[in-house]
Formats: C-alpha cells, sequence, structure tokens
C-alpha cells in the first residue's frame, strides 16, 4: 500500500500521522493485505459428509415426559400478572 492511500484513509478517518508513523502503518497495512489474500488459497467450499463427520445422532438421549414443578408454587415469590411471569422491561 503506498503512502498516497495510507494519507488519504488517514484524512477519512480524521487521523493525523507523522511521516515515519505514516510510513510504519502504510508497512503495517500491505502486511495485513497480503495476509488476507492468503484466504484465496483456502478451499471453502461447504461438503455436508465432511462437515458432519463427529455429529452421532444416534447417541442421544431419549425423550421422557417428566412432571414439573406447580405453577403456584414457581410463581409464589415473583411478581406475576394472569399466571406470568414480569420481569423489567430492559429495551425501550
Amino acid at each position: 500500500m503506498d503512502l498516497e492511500m495510507v494519507k488519504y484513509l488517514a484524512e477519512l478517518g480524521k487521523l493525523e500521522f507523522t511521516d515515519e508513523a505514516l510510513a510504519k502503518t502504510a508497512g503495517e497495512m500491505t502486511d495485513i493485505i497480503e495476509l488476507m489474500d492468503t484466504i484465496k488459497d483456502i478451499d471453502v467450499e461447504y461438503d455436508a459428509l465432511k462437515d458432519n463427520h463427529n455429529v452421532f445422532l444416534n447417541e442421544l438421549r431419549k425423550d421422557e415426559n417428566a412432571s414439573s414443578m406447580p405453577s403456584d408454587k414457581v410463581l409464589q415469590n415473583a411478581v406475576n400478572s394472569g399466571g406470568c411471569f414480569v420481569v423489567p422491561k430492559v429495551v425501550e
């Protein structure tokens, strides 16, 4: 990456660099771009057979019905309205 491009990007970002820092930043940005260009060499094609080779669905536990706590007991210490939990509003 040349110095003019780094100066332009710094101007867009409202950043100020000394000449030494500008040269160092240009070198670092060049290294980053070269590193990111290596991604082109990686095979990223999806293969469902290879992707799911560690998933064993036959070893899952069986779903079983179990009794739960009575609603009255669960809600006895909670602020509730009509059998529902009332939680503090977090998003306006």
